[in-house]
Order: structure tokens, then C-alpha cells, then sequence
């Protein structure tokens, strides 16, 4: 299925994408993918915070992002969804959106112009968590890449692995009388507790989960079944349940209500030693919905690219350590990142 837009935007450069104060701009298509300020037409990789902002006057984005924008920004938003390996036409920039496999309707955003391939990545990981659609590699001529987790110290365990630890975890405290709370963002983390949990215990999630599962769910996508906890309200008659919460949460005073509470962050942050017991958590699991240190390199190399952009993350030593190794890496300031280390520099809530 092709679609064509048109956008009025007469000046022709040489390169196909340009770092501006507004975000990475489409010079040739005259469009933004995931800027930070408010623009005429946003391309959008994924529903994240930190790249699906409020302001735009038109958005494009996978049909799977569409009912997230929604929820996050407002129902009365210009949003336009396409499906994977769709292509459109703008300017004469050809564009289609490719698996990320970061999160539910995650795309890299492709874009061909006179023969010259540029991939945005976005965010992305390369594991198969079980509910996102895996990523897709895309040969391209440059490539734009996070760099989260761009330290050799960050090598993620197998899906099946990280959730038997999880779910030995509350095994372990169901035999101690004690009821499991996990951190976990809302948007993507939370749904992958909640199917490593499924079966092991009744399931409770805070209000702000349980409405982004409501996406989840209008675009086919199957959860176990769970109750929406109100930490406002008593909870004193919790017994070995599962309760999972945001990272917003981690230290309120509403989520010591819970009785006999033991809890874990998950985060890929908890990788490193002492990062758990800075949180004073009980338990932490290195689960994480970017690319390790062993997929960003994979990626990188096997997209071809002759050139390579760092957009945010560990953007200065990955971007040295791609260049002592061959690949022509450049590193570039921008203003993603934020729902990943949200877990570091949260401050308490009311609820």
C-alpha cells in the first residue's frame, strides 16, 4: 500500500537528515522524526515520552502507536498509523517503518532519497520479549543509533532466564508470606512482568499501567488478566500478590501502605552492582527493552552504514570505541533518553 503526502519545501540539500534545536529534520521531506518541540509533521518511532511529544500539528506512526499517542497526548491529536513495510512518498522522500523491537508499534523510520538509504532506529533491542513484533535489520547508507546501554558491562540474559528469576523471586516470597512489588515503566516494562508473571499469582497494577494495557489490548495484544490496585485506598488485605507500579512510585509513602511488601526494581541499570542497593530495593533484575552492549554493536555493523550517528545514551565512549574499531561514528546531543533513566533520578510521589 503507497500513500503521498504533500509538504511545501522547495531548498535541496546534499544530506538527507540534519540535527536541528527542533529535533532530526528530514531536509529533502521537510518533516521531523521524534523532535522535542512543536512542528509541523512528526514522524514518530515509538510512544515514549521522550520521543512522542505534545504539540505537533500532524503526526505519522505505526498503527500500533496510534491508540498510545492517544492516551498520552490527547484523542484530538492529527495522527496518521501505517503498518510495517508500508511505504509513502513525501517530497520525494520515499519512507516506510520497520520493527524496532523495543516496544509495541517501535519503528525505525527509513527514508530513501535518490538512491541514499538514512535509518532512524529510535529506540530498539534486539531480544524477543514475546510481545513486541522483533526487530527487523535494515541495510541503509547511515544510521542513527541510542546508545542506553553502549558499555561492555551490559550483556542481557535470555527472556526465558530473566522472567524464571522473576517469578523464583515471588515464589520465594509467597513462601515467606510476603507480597512481590515490582518497578517497572509504565509503557513496555510493565506488560513484560506482567506476562513473565502469568500464573504464578494474582495480578495487580497501578491505574496508569492498567490504562496503557487498554492500548495494548485495542490492538490485539493479549495480557494476563489483572486488577487495578488504588494505593489511596486500604490495602492492608493484600496477601502474596503481585503488584506492579511505576518508577514515580519507587520511594512514595503510598507505596509503603503495602503490607509485608518486598520489591524489585527491574531496569537494565540494575545490571551493575550497587545500583540496587542505592534504591534500598530488595531485589534487582537487569531487564531492559534497548539493545545490550553485544545488539548495538551486531546492528551497527551489519547495517552497512558508511556513517553512523549516536543520538543519546553512552554517547561519547560508544561513539570513540565504533571509531577505533572502523566505523565512522559521530556523536550527536539530543533530547531523548529520559524513560530509561527515569529509574535513577525519580523523585517521590503522592500516589
Amino acid at each position: 500500500m503507497c500513500f503521498t503526502f504533500g509538504i511545501a519545501f522547495a531548498i535541496v540539500f546534499t544530506n538527507m537528515i540534519k540535527f536541528t534545536p527542533q529535533g532530526i529534520f528530514c531536509v529533502q521531506g521537510g518533516f521531523y522524526i521524534d523532535p522535542w518541540k512543536p512542528v509541523d509533521m512528526a514522524v514518530i518511532t515509538h510512544g515514549h515520552a521522550d520521543h512522542a511529544r505534545w504539540g505537533m500539528k500532524k503526526y505519522l506512526c505505526h498503527t500500533d502507536t496510534v491508540p498510545i499517542l492517544k492516551s498520552r497526548i490527547s484523542e484530538d491529536i492529527d495522527v496518521t498509523g501505517i503498518g510495517y513495510n508500508e511505504t509513502m512518498t513525501i517530497n520525494g522522500v520515499k519512507l516506510s517503518l520497520h520493527p524496532a523491537g523495543h516496544i509495541i508499534g517501535s519503528a525505525q523510520v527509513r527514508l530513501e532519497y535518490k538512491g541514499k538509504v538514512t535509518v532512524i532506529s529510535g529506540d530498539y533491542k534486539t531480544q524477543d520479549d514475546g510481545l513486541t513484533t522483533p526487530f527487523e535489520l535494515v541495510k541503509c547508507n547511515e544510521f542513527v543509533s541510542e546508545s542506553t546501554f553502549g558499555l561492555p558491562i551490559y550483556n542481557w540474559l535470555p527472556v526465558a532466564e530473566q522472567n524464571k528469576q522473576m517469578q523464583d523471586w515471588v515464589l520465594q516470597n509467597q513462601a515467606n508470606g510476603k507480597n512481590s512489588v515490582f518497578i517497572g515503566y509504565s509503557l513496555g516494562k510493565a506488560q513484560r512482568i506482567m506476562k513473565a508473571m502469568e500464573g504464578v499469582g494474582p495480578l495487580l497494577v497501578h491505574y496508569s499501567i492498567g490504562k496503557l494495557n487498554q492500548a495494548y489490548e485495542t490492538v490485539g495484544v493479549r495480557l494476563p488478566e489483572y486488577d487495578i490496585v488504588d494505593l489511596r485506598e486500604d490495602v492492608k488485605h493484600l496477601d502474596k500478590a503481585i503488584i506492579i507500579m511505576p518508577p514515580a512510585l519507587v520511594d512514595s509513602t503510598a507505596i509503603r501502605k503495602i503490607p509485608n511488601m518486598a520489591n524489585a526494581i527491574c531496569s537494565g541499570w540494575m545490571q551493575v552492582r550497587g545500583a540496587r542497593r542505592w534504591r534500598s530495593a530488595d531485589a534487582g533484575f537487569a531487564i531492559s527493552d534497548h539493545a545490550d552492549w553485544r545488539g548495538l554493536n551486531e546492528v551497527i555493523k551489519a547495517t552497512g552504514a558508511e556513517k553512523v550517528y549516536i543520538t543519546h545514551g553512552q554517547t561519547a565512549v560508544f561513539t570513540q570505541y565504533l571509531n577505533e574499531n572502523g566505523i565512522a561514528a559521530e556523536e550527536v546531543k539530543t533530547e531523548f533518553g529520559a524513560e530509561e533513566e527515569v529509574i535513577e533520578n525519580t523523585t517521590p510521589a503522592a500516589e
